[in-house]
């Protein structure tokens, strides 16, 4: 497929001026299909993981046990720090589900509800709160699509004025509790079906429409659309939208929703971490540098280990 990438390189302020001035000049008698702006959720939408960012919120709750916390947390670390290919990261998905065994699906939801002001809200880049405005300006469907369950994607997708959400589904049993298996998993390629669902329910045209994420696990979703975007991208998909010439645009300015009209508080220089020879650097160790994944492991990690000692 040949990407018309309308923004360019630079990624201007608003990257839809060009693309919708295209639109306004077209022939306004004709049929126009409907465009949707595709936004993956962590480290695009979001300066966290949504997986470490509710995962305390979870176990104080008692959703989650000391023990399947730890559990866990140690299934991850390897795969977030070293990298994983789609088996390692299938067992990991079915490995988290298990976790949610049990749990009454109304609780989570609660749960979720209630952490979203201190764990989700101040993590939201006012560069994806523009964004989703400048596509809602030009008439677009904004969609959050993410492979973390729907019960914390919706939420998110609502705070952020998105229109829908499409998400991992966890199996759920006639009382509503979860039984601890994948309904519908939306890692790897499973996210180019899911678009393709929501092109032919919500008559989108892929071919105009756009698509926002950090990883090259996205690679399939980004090439599916009109226009791809990689926002915050990891090292091998930045390589990969400078061959393509692909936008690039690095969101840096989280924002607490509940007091928006606060002073951002400087985030750290990671100037000379980032000036290191990527050859001297482990194979993730920039997305750990930039997502804080290390930080949500070694909380989670030091909570479990506190908690087993109590």
């Amino acid at each position: 497929m040949t990407h018309a990438a309308t923004p360019g390189a630079t990624a201007p302020a608003d990257p839809l001026s060009a693309a919708t001035g295209a639109a306004e000049s077209s022939d306004a008698t004709a049929p126009r299909p409907r465009t949707a702006a595709y936004l993956d959720l962590d480290k695009t939408v979001l300066a966290t993981s949504t997986t470490f960012a509710l995962g305390t919120p979870m176990h104080c709750s008692g959703l989650i046990s000391t023990t399947a916390l730890a559990r866990g947390v140690v299934a991850q670390l390897p795969y977030l720090l070293l990298g994983a290919d789609e088996d390692h990261t299938s067992r990991l998905m079915d490995q988290l589900a298990a976790l949610n065994a049990g749990v009454e699906r109304s609780r989570l939801q609660e749960v979720v509800s209630d952490a979203m002001a201190t764990a989700i809200e101040p993590a939201v880049y006012a560069e994806a709160l523009d964004l989703v405005e400048a596509h809602h300006r030009a008439g677009h469907d904004v969609v959050i699509v993410s492979a973390s369950i729907i019960e914390v994607v919706e939420p998110i997708a609502t705070l952020i004025g998105a229109d829908r959400a499409v998400a991992t589904r966890l199996e759920t049993d006639a009382e509503g509790r979860f039984t601890g298996r994948v309904e519908r998993s939306l890692l790897h390629g499973a996210k180019v079906e899911a678009l393709e669902a929501d092109t032919a329910e919500h008559g989108i045209d892929l071919a105009r429409s756009w698509a926002y994420s950090d990883s090259i696990s996205d690679r399939p979703m980004l090439e599916a659309v009109g226009h791809p975007v990689a926002v915050n991208p990891d090292r091998e998909l930045r390589r990969l939208a400078e061959q393509l010439d692909w936008p690039v645009r690095d969101f840096e300015r989280p924002v607490n929703l509940r007091r928006p009209l606060q002073p951002t508080i400087p985030r750290p220089n990671l100037a000379p971490v980032r000036a290191i020879p990527s050859a001297v650097l482990p194979l993730r160790w920039e997305l750990v540098v930039n997502t804080g994944v290390l930080t949500g492991v070694a909380a989670l990690t030091a909570t479990a280990v506190a908690a087993g000692r109590r």
